[in-house]
């Protein structure tokens, strides 16, 4: 199925005033994950209440003001996301926040429903973000480690990022993470928000199941698109020769014991063995990620 699926969200099919993107629990027909993606303009600010889910506050560009209960919280952000990875705010569930930008920006909102409310509103260093290469030769990747178990404290909240270099493969081996299996595979859902570097970029997604929870999508990506992955294998992710691919992953699930663990597909999983013999893309890490 490719570009016409349910899971396959075109840039501005699923835009909600004020939001570029609105993908709620409900809109997705799940149970935790969301995503928002605001745009201010310089001088404007909008009023965000968490409800019932925790959230992330990650400049795309730009910079901005995260204010909460007294608290103001000043993102520096970034010029894009290829040149380097962000600082960041987190806001429980519950809490009311302004967000504001003296000289505008696009702002990723990541959510996860949560009954939990342990965690205060605080701000993440960029300098804290951990910047993992996975994979090796044409399956080399960057990921910027934002909210994962062991590097940002969330109740149920997982969101990272994934830079390809143009030409590779990510999310590869394919694999999925749609049943609780402790210590094997954890049960989570699953946002994928894609850009792409340079004018026409364009890249591919796929995403299949099993014949118990059949899933089906192949869909060409560009700029502002979304795919959502409810259950099932996903990948590979696959940026075009000269495009350098960008997504932002944002996972929650059930389960109280907030993990990431994945299983592969048992038909490619032996792919992870050849990357022993082989380099780390020199193009990685992107320039803005690299140490001084």
């Amino acid at each position: 199925m490719t570009g016409t699926s349910k899971y396959h969200l075109p840039k501005g099919t699923s835009a909600d005033e004020p939001y570029d993107l609105l993908v709620t629990p409900e809109s997705a027909g799940w149970g935790h994950s969301g995503l928002r993606i605001l745009t201010l303009k310089p001088g404007e600010a909008h009023a965000l209440s968490t409800q019932g889910s925790e959230f992330l506050v990650l400049p795309l560009t730009g910079s901005c003001t995260v204010t909460t209960d007294g608290t103001a919280f000043e993102l520096a952000g970034r010029t894009g996301v290829f040149a380097s990875v962000t600082d960041f705010a987190y806001l429980p569930r519950a809490s009311e926040a302004l967000i504001s930008s003296a000289s505008g920006g696009r702002f990723a909102l990541p959510s996860a429903r949560t009954e939990q409310g342990g965690h205060s509103a605080r701000y993440g260093r960029k300098e804290d973000v951990p910047v993992e290469l996975r994979g090796a030769g044409a399956c080399s990747r960057q990921v910027n480690n934002y909210c994962l178990p062991g590097t940002f404290e969330a109740e149920q909240l997982l969101v990272c990022e994934v830079l390809t270099p143009g030409g590779n493969w990510s999310s590869y081996p394919p694999h999925k993470h749609d049943e609780a299996r402790p210590g094997v595979e954890s049960e989570l859902e699953e946002i994928y928000y894609f850009q792409v570097a340079g004018e026409n970029g364009f890249g591919y997604q796929r995403v299949y199941g099993t014949p118990e929870r059949p899933i089906d999508v192949l869909a060409e990506v560009r700029s502002g698109d979304t795919v959502l992955i409810p259950h099932g294998w996903h990948g590979p992710s696959i940026a075009a020769p000269g495009y350098d691919l960008y997504y932002l992953n944002v996972m929650a699930g059930p389960g109280q014991d907030r993990a990431w663990l994945i299983c592969d597909d048992p038909a490619h999983g032996w792919v992870r063995d050849t990357w022993r013999s082989q380099d780390v893309d020199d193009r990685l890490p992107f320039e803005g990620s690299r140490q001084p």
